[in-house]
């Protein structure tokens, strides 16, 4: 079975959406209706299981698609990864 970093990972660019839009936190966590706990843990990327209404509720009050906040990073492919070879002469 794969590991979860051989599938890749998924980034939420929340906070660097926020500051390109001067949007404050506070704004955000009043009229999306989000718990001060909750909005850290997405800003932090500590969120292992988002769930889709809030992430509706915050493209809503930005006015963005999800796709403007959520970011999917391909695995690194083995040759990529892969530690170079050390050449033999003879």
């Amino acid at each position: 079975m794969k590991t979860d970093k051989e599938y890749g990972y998924v980034t939420l660019t929340l906070d660097t959406y926020l500051k390109k839009r001067n949007i404050s936190r506070y704004q955000l966590l009043k009229e999306a209706d989000l718990q001060p706990t909750q909005l850290m843990k997405y800003l932090r990327g500590e969120i292992q299981r988002p769930d889709f209404a809030v992430l509706a509720r915050i493209c809503y009050v930005l006015g963005c698609q999800i796709s403007d906040i959520l970011v999917y990073t391909p695995p690194r492919s083995a040759a990529e990864t892969a530690l170079p070879q050390k050449e033999t002469s003879c």
